[in-house]
């Protein structure tokens, strides 16, 4: 599958208020939250036209009951993928292109996506020069999902060292960025 990036589409945010409601129903009495994260949740953001989705629970009885139910919804559910309380999932082939997420609440996946999420929303300058990394590299890698990735690591470590993440939690994220695509 070839690497796209796209400059921002104003319809991202209304694909993830209607992919949060058919979600919602079945994980409304397990769920804490389901958040938009990812490049797609950033206004004005280039991205991957993906829709990126973390619904965020409490414990893992009630991510086992998450997984079950969305199961039931036709995700294929694709484990942990290496990142420890987060599990990921194959969203249905007849939806808007999304990746889902189970979440445990404060879980480095979660705290991960949302800090990212939440610096590019309120540093333009950052979103800015990350939109242009992202289509740079997009060149770069067309073919090559984990090249991307990888490309982008440390500019993503740059926005969490500067947030407060510890050394660390900066270097298990940098080591599963090398595992695995999780964006």
């Amino acid at each position: 599958m070839p690497v796209e990036v796209v400059d921002y589409d104003a319809t991202w945010p209304k694909k993830f208020e209607a992919l949060k409601l058919g979600l919602w129903p079945a994980v409304r009495d397990v769920a804490l939250t389901i958040e938009h994260v990812g490049s797609t949740a950033v206004p004005g953001l280039a991205a991957k036209p993906v829709i990126d989705i973390d619904i965020v629970v409490q414990d893992r009885t009630r991510l086992l009951i998450a997984i079950t139910r969305l199961t039931d919804l036709d995700y294929i559910h694709r484990g942990n993928l290496g990142i420890e309380g987060r599990e990921a999932f194959l969203s249905p082939s007849d939806t808007v292109a999304h990746h889902l997420y189970v979440c445990l609440f404060n879980s480095p996946g979660l705290n991960n996506h949302l800090t990212v999420r939440d610096y590019l929303r309120l540093h333009s300058d950052a979103a800015s020069a990350y939109g242009s990394l992202k289509q740079h590299l997009a060149q770069a890698f067309p073919r090559d999902i984990d090249g991307y990735i990888a490309a982008k690591t440390d500019f993503i470590l740059k926005i969490l060292q500067t947030a407060g993440f510890s050394p660390d939690a900066l270097k298990a994220i940098e080591q599963t960025n090398k595992r695995s695509s999780v964006k």
